[in-house]
């Protein structure tokens, strides 16, 4: 069973930094791209971050320059790296993977249950 489960969510004040981890089980991540995906309260799902089969990366320009995704194959886990943290960034943070697709596709699946992060002081 595909499976992804994310953690590392928290409460951080702004300007702080988390890194949060989506470990797959039931598959192995070199044929999938993976994508950080977050919701905040009222507002729609939005992509952050993704990468793809070749390594290759893209962000939201929310967050180009602040969030680093990164995967280690190894562990079979994909990292999003967030810093400088804003009051903004505050949502349910999801990843997702897409079988042999490009970062652009709209057709992502096996999405875990969210983590929360909250930048508040």
């Amino acid at each position: 069973q595909l499976q992804l489960v994310e953690s590392g969510g928290g409460l951080v004040q702004p300007g702080g930094s988390l890194r949060l981890s989506c470990a797959a089980s039931g598959f192995t991540l070199d044929h999938y791209a993976i994508g950080w995906f977050r919701q905040a309260p009222g507002k729609e799902r939005e992509g952050v971050s993704c990468i793809s089969v070749s390594g290759s990366t893209n962000y939201a320009a929310s967050v180009k320059g602040r969030f680093s995704i990164s995967m280690n194959n190894a562990k079979n886990t994909v990292y999003l790296q967030m810093n400088s943290l804003k009051p903004e960034d505050t949502a349910v943070y999801y990843c997702a993977s897409a079988f042999l697709k490009p970062c652009t596709t709209g057709a992502f699946g096996s999405w875990g249950q969210g983590t929360q992060v909250t930048v508040s002081s």
